[in-house]
């Protein structure tokens, strides 16, 4: 008696290889350009002592004025604990304070610190060369053009995310 084996089939696999044509394959280039864009981003954050978790909550916070923590964990990817050991982080740094909120004693909002808002603007400035460095090999408007892109595949016009 033989084992039933399921027929060869000529589906793209997924290698990594520029061009790939597999289903998988956005997923994966977009990964790897993730993973490309915050090695170096990361490497204009380290000289102020933060790392991208951290920048990406006070990004919030400066978009966003005094956050609660829960809002904070959605708007980062984060889950619970962890947006709370980073707003531990930032608060010990004074880069960030926690309040109570008027009327639930339970939650916390938090908020940038002037100290917080000097690091954000400095992160800006240590990151521009190395930005302009991300996207040397592009044509003229060619960053744009991407960033304007991958905007849309992110908040796509029917709310998904």
């Amino acid at each position: 008696m033989t084992a039933d084996v399921p027929p060869r089939t000529t589906a793209s696999r997924a290698t990594g290889r520029p061009g790939d044509a597999s289903p998988f394959a956005l997923g994966l280039l977009l990964r790897r350009a993730h993973w490309h864009a915050a090695a170096v981003m990361a490497e204009a954050l380290r000289p102020l002592g933060i790392e991208l978790r951290h920048f990406a909550v006070l990004i919030v916070l400066v978009d966003r004025g005094s956050t609660v923590q829960r809002d904070l964990a959605e708007a980062t990817g984060s889950d619970k604990a962890g947006i709370m050991r980073v707003v531990d982080d930032l608060e010990r740094r004074g880069l960030a304070v926690r309040k109570t909120v008027p009327g639930d004693r339970r939650v916390r909002a938090v908020e940038i610190t002037p100290q917080g808002i000097e690091l954000f603007d400095a992160a800006h400035v240590a990151a521009e060369p190395l930005a302009e460095r991300l996207v040397a090999q592009m044509g003229p408007g060619e960053p744009e053009q991407l960033a304007h892109l991958l905007t849309r595949f992110a908040y796509p016009a029917g709310g998904e995310a």
